[in-house]
């Protein structure tokens, strides 16, 4: 149990590090983003199996989890249908 709650820690650690070092591409930054919640998720269902409750919580997790990757994916076509890349540092805020 620790183990596993340990490298679920430590899964969190690495994808928030590296969304905050790989900030150029906003690709990128949604695989880091995704795989955040990936390890959310499996904390969440250690959490879950621990106390043995049951799991509708994690399926409404993932259908939010789900919902949050369409939504970065297509902010993402849109970058690149409207600068031509998907750099970060091309896309600014006050022109949109």
């Amino acid at each position: 149990m620790n183990f596993f709650l340990s490298v679920y820690m430590y899964m969190y650690m690495i994808g928030f590090l590296s969304l905050c070092l790989m900030r150029k591409h906003v690709f990128m930054c949604l695989l880091s983003l995704e795989f955040i919640i990936l390890s959310l998720f499996m904390l969440f269902n250690l959490y879950l199996m621990n106390f043995s409750y049951e799991f509708y919580f994690g399926m409404i997790f993932i259908c939010f989890s789900v919902c949050e990757g369409v939504l970065g994916l297509s902010v993402l076509v849109s970058l690149i249908r409207s600068h031509g890349n998907d750099y970060l540092n091309s896309f600014s805020l006050i022109l949109c």
